[in-house]
């Protein structure tokens, strides 16, 4: 039965990919084994060969963590580590072993490291000025949270934030607390009420003296 011929265009294609299936086959194997392969497999066999060696790269990974895991446990076990200390040996070697399988595979893709490092460091140069620029804002939400919860105080109690032992400190009624800072009532000698915000982070660096709103009212 004759055999369709194929476009000019397809057939350019498949030769060329059948030339560098060849030129890989000869590279990886023997000559023998090149002969016995069917002339169909050789245009993918380079994709074949770079999915194999993915493959045994995250395998190598799986069974060194396994190795690393044992060893780190029979270590703590040996000299009496702390349960904090295993565990996270643990995860940092788990982490290791598969940034160093990730590298080797983006190697084995055509990715240069140059590159990667260089887009690594970038990220990790950005994400650290971003994280403390928005450090303050963030430690106040969170303070926020745990005034909310643990009630150091509550709305319209009388508190002062205490700077030390010898002098006072900020002091007056809770009028209002938000994400960002609590608002403090104060009546100066003059009986003038003035507002003062504090940002809700001082309140864990500071002590703090409270007076319910029965005693403040009394």
């Amino acid at each position: 039965m004759p055999v369709a011929a194929r476009p000019y265009g397809e057939s350019v294609g498949y030769n060329l990919r059948l030339a560098a299936g060849a030129r890989v086959a000869t590279q990886i194997l023997p000559t023998p084994m090149t002969e016995i392969l069917p002339q169909w497999a050789l245009p993918w066999l380079a994709t074949i060969t770079l999915g194999l060696q993915v493959f045994l790269i995250f395998i190598g990974a799986g069974v060194l963590r396994m190795v690393v895991k044992r060893l780190i446990r029979r270590i703590g076990d040996r000299y009496s580590l702390p349960a904090e200390m295993v565990i996270g040996a643990r995860r940092g070697s788990t982490f290791l072993i598969y940034s160093g399988a990730l590298l080797l595979t983006l190697d084995r893709l055509g990715v240069s490291a140059t590159v990667l490092w260089t887009a690594l460091t970038g990220f990790a140069a950005v994400a650290a000025v971003a994280f403390f620029a928005a450090w303050s804002v963030l430690s106040n939400i969170f303070c926020t949270l745990l005034i909310l919860t643990a009630r150091p105080f509550r709305l319209f109690d009388q508190i002062e934030v205490l700077e030390n032992g010898e002098k006072p400190g900020l002091k007056g009624r809770v009028i209002d607390i938000n994400l960002i800072y609590t608002t403090l009532q104060e009546t100066s000698a003059e009986q003038v009420e003035t507002v003062l915000r504090v940002p809700n982070s001082l309140f864990f660096q500071r002590t703090i003296r409270c007076w319910g709103r029965e005693s403040a009212s009394g």
